[in-house]
């Protein structure tokens, strides 16, 4: 049983008998002295994608659903949803993109490597790496004297996002960046 201050988005847990996807979390850590730090979490029902909102203190413990944790690869979209490919027994899932919204600007066509998250043979959330390289499309000309610098410029990946790279990187170079943050980590 996780607690609270272990939860991470995307976990899954059970809240008066029904699973729910953890969507947001919101921590308030109070100043006053002996004072508990707050979770504010926005779940998501995983059977009717109704929304619930909850606090708990650090300490409290969820229950946990069973779920399997499978690799998959990502195969295509199909209208509204997406379609993933089991990469060991070779079975195919389908989800809502409505499901993996914040998921969906990382996602590659035959993309590899990424977790599905299994309740009742539906797919039911998707766990994406924490870093992936992408190539620089567009960015202003690169700058020869700012490696000494830690200025920045925005660039625009070969997925469409935009974040902040330092001023010497130039179009068409592999970047590492953190699909959390979106931010700029490394040369690739």
């Amino acid at each position: 049983m996780p607690k609270a201050c272990d939860l991470k988005k995307g976990n899954v847990v059970e809240i008066n008998g029904e699973a729910y996807m953890v969507k947001h979390i919101d921590v308030r850590s109070p100043s006053a002295r002996g004072a508990v730090t707050l979770y504010k979490v926005r779940f998501s029902s995983v059977r009717t994608r109704q929304k619930y909102e909850a606090s708990y203190k650090g300490n409290d413990s969820l229950p946990e659903v069973a779920l399997l944790r499978r690799s998959v690869q990502y195969l295509y979209p199909d209208g509204d949803l997406h379609v993933f490919m089991d990469t060991q027994e070779y079975s195919q899932y389908m989800i809502a993109a409505d499901v993996i919204e914040d998921e969906l600007i990382w996602l590659t066509d035959e993309m590899e490597g990424l977790i599905g998250l299994i309740i009742d043979d539906n797919m039911v959330s998707l766990e994406i790496p924490v870093t992936l390289v992408f190539e620089i499309t567009r960015t202003a000309p690169a700058i020869k004297s700012a490696s000494a610098t830690a200025r920045t410029k925005p660039a625009t990946l070969s997925n469409g996002v935009e974040i902040q790279v330092p001023e010497y990187l130039e179009s068409g170079e592999m970047v590492k960046v953190h699909t959390e943050t979106r931010k700029f980590i490394s040369r690739a």
